[in-house]
């Protein structure tokens, strides 16, 4: 199937996206997480473009979407949120399911909470909504949290680096032939561009805002039982299989599948998570 490149006006703001499959099929909304961009989906879309409606915005900052100066653009996850949650209303997207990967998942879940009607389903893989997922990899992150100072805003650079970046890439893969150098290779491209590395320091702080929104979070679960997966690279180093197993506490008939990979499990299990996409929007209709 086609996939078809697309940039479209959000509110005076230049957002890029990919879209494959009919547009009067079921919809999936792909969110993609850091230090990527919808190119994560380049290989997941084509296998489920037959049956579906996909469409993978690059959220502000990222990828080919626009990077608005800090003195005029607030990179926190509510504002994410909000942009994304006008896109889809500029393209006219009334329902659909969300699929979330890390940045995404903040993104995704506070769109669900404010419009819960607008959500057929949930797919996380490895997009976090519960505190005991994070693993200690985070503890840098949470040091700057605590004091937000220039020296732990310094600390954290060396999450930007281009070896950190292909650490994502690599960790807990068996087989590092999979891992194609497209997809760490382009990320470091834009984390390298001018002010980009203040955007994602800027992004690293508000993280804490995500674990204040989590029991919200949890709330919209618990309340409205959207279908959903939890599918997981079993290896990933920042989020840990534990934040998959958690969602069976508020979505008992939740799906939890770990996949013997890391971070960037679709680098590695496309066809599997797409199987596992397709059986859970097929039961829910």
């Amino acid at each position: 199937m086609t996939v078809r490149y697309r940039t479209v006006d959000v509110d005076g703001l230049p957002i890029f996206y990919r879209t494959a499959g009919p547009v009067d099929a079921p919809a999936i909304l792909l969110l993609h997480g850091f230090p990527t961009s919808s190119h994560m989906f380049r290989h997941f879309m084509p296998l489920l473009a037959d049956r579906f409606r996909l469409i993978a915005p690059d959220l502000p900052g990222f990828g080919r979407s626009a990077q608005p100066e800090r003195e005029s653009f607030a990179y926190t996850f509510e504002h994410l949120a909000e942009v994304i949650g006008r896109f889809t209303e500029t393209i006219g997207l009334e329902r659909f399911a969300l699929y979330v990967f890390d940045y995404g998942a903040p993104v995704g879940l506070r769109l669900a909470s404010a419009h819960p009607e607008r959500i057929s389903a949930i797919i996380s893989q490895n997009g976090n909504a519960y505190a005991e997922g994070l693993s200690e990899a985070f503890n840098p992150i949470r040091a700057y949290w605590d004091d937000p100072n220039p020296a732990n805003r310094d600390a954290l650079k060396a999450l930007l680096k281009p070896e950190t970046t292909w650490f994502q890439y690599q960790h807990g893969v068996d087989d590092l032939s999979l891992i194609s150098p497209d997809g760490p290779t382009l990320d470091n491209y834009y984390l390298s561009r001018p002010g980009n590395a203040d955007v994602q320091l800027d992004l690293f702080l508000d993280y804490r805002s995500n674990i204040e929104a989590y029991p919200s979070f949890q709330t919209y679960l618990r309340t409205h039982q959207p279908p959903l997966l939890a599918i997981w690279g079993r290896h990933d180093p920042f989020f840990r299989p534990e934040g998959a197993e958690a969602f069976r506490r508020d979505v008992p008939n939740a799906s939890v599948k770990l996949l013997e990979t890391g971070h960037f499990a679709l680098e590695t299990h496309a066809h599997e998570i797409a199987q596992e996409v397709s059986s859970l929007l097929s039961r829910c209709g």
